[in-house]
């Protein structure tokens, strides 16, 4: 495996040199080759899809390659990647769907490590339909969501599980195949948020064990859009709400309104973008976005274990990231500083890493943290060994 930062980074316009990025978790920032692909499907003949004037026909080569792209992507078929505006439109359109079939007595499964885009969409469409949440805690000490913990929430009445694959808060990644053996367990369906996970760790569908998983191309060098991705035999069985003339076909009937066509074509590149991330990795795309992940990973540690040891030597600082398996994002507090406060000192030294709940309202307040959270360090592709040291000098000066 081969992983050359500096080479991701040359490709990346929007990186100064003079600045210090760890705000990964909250969107990447974007390659050359996807800002080209979005540029040339806008500056080429575009009109909507179809097969007779050359615009309609770059709109449907546009779509197809796209699904083909995140299909890769996520180990999945093209028939079941359904693109939107947003992970959380989508989840509220599928939870919307599947509770057109709840009713009293029915339960949903729902856990506080999760971002609230994948509790908020249950819990309104479980109330609506009179059915009952339940939710499943986590270890707010090691930051673990274990298959236990789902399993005290589990009851034959169960309807669905949401869970993530990965907390956009502190990083933790349960173990969704065993947990999605427990959903299978009692006939209910599980849903994955990889909003997260999925600019870490190469996305597997099946392997998971998930009937519906969503993630955000934004997050992993692409544009601003959702993805939703299941099997198509399972789309096929649900009836969204939909306009009259529009297509009923599988994955179409989901996508409301035109899709975006030059996002779709970003999200394309980022994916073969990423998959060449491993210069000496070969065959499919699928195989190289395997091993390109593979060597992220690699660099992901390396900085993860740098910052983890300069951390550990400051006066002050808890790290709340803990969970044996877990990202290279870390959640930080500060012993005497508000969170708010060394965020935006850092920024004054061009260091940037965010500070909040980011979303994960209750995920914060499970660890004591209230509303206002912690100090948000998120590494990405293009993060350096020289940026991490520069990330610690500052926060040693701040503190000290």
């Amino acid at each position: 495996m081969v992983y050359d930062v500096h080479t991701v980074r040359a490709a990346i316009p929007g990186l100064a040199p003079d600045s210090a990025r760890f705000d990964a978790p909250g969107g990447t920032q974007t390659p050359r080759p996807v800002v080209d692909a979005i540029a040339g499907t806008l500056l080429g003949p575009l009109a909507n899809r179809g097969a007779q004037s050359p615009g309609e026909r770059a709109a449907e080569a546009v779509v197809g390659a796209a699904r083909a792209a995140l299909a890769d992507f996520v180990a999945g078929d093209p028939r079941g990647i359904v693109f939107g505006r947003s992970a959380t439109q989508l989840t509220y359109d599928l939870s919307r769907t599947l509770a057109k079939g709840w009713g009293p007595g029915d339960e949903v499964v729902v856990t506080r490590l999760d971002h609230d885009a994948n509790i908020r969409p249950w819990v309104r469409a479980a109330e609506a339909a009179g059915a009952t949440v339940r939710w499943a805690d986590f270890d707010p000490a090691t930051g673990e969501l274990t298959a236990d913990h789902l399993a005290a929430a589990l009851s034959p009445r169960t309807r669905l599980v949401a869970v993530t694959a990965a907390s956009n808060l502190i990083g933790t990644r349960p173990d969704l195949p065993k947990i999605a053996e427990l959903v299978r367990g009692v006939d209910a369906l599980l849903h994955v948020d990889a909003v997260h996970y999925a600019a870490h760790t190469a996305v597997d569908l099946a392997a998971l064990g998930a009937d519906t998983l969503v993630c955000s191309p934004y997050k992993f060098l692409g544009p601003h859009l959702g993805v939703l991705a299941a099997r198509p035999e399972f789309l096929e069985t649900l009836r969204p709400d939909k306009l009259l003339p529009s297509s009923d076909r599988v994955p179409e009937r989901f996508e409301l309104g035109t899709l975006p066509y030059e996002l779709l074509a970003g999200a394309r590149a980022a994916v073969d973008f990423l998959a060449a991330l491993d210069p000496t990795a070969t065959g499919s795309r699928r195989e190289r976005l395997q091993a390109s992940f593979a060597a992220l990973a690699g660099h992901e540690r390396s900085l993860r274990d740098r910052l983890e040891a300069g951390l550990a030597a400051l006066p002050g600082v808890t790290v709340r990231s803990r969970a044996a398996r877990r990202t290279s994002t870390l959640l930080v507090t500060f012993e005497g500083h508000e969170a708010a406060e060394v965020s935006r000192r850092l920024a004054e030294r061009g260091v940037h890493a965010p500070a909040g709940s980011f979303y994960a309202l209750e995920a914060s307040r499970h660890l004591g943290l209230g509303d206002g959270g912690g100090l948000r360090v998120g590494p990405a592709p293009y993060t350096t060994e020289e940026e991490a040291d520069r990330l610690l000098e500052a926060l040693g000066e701040l503190l000290g």
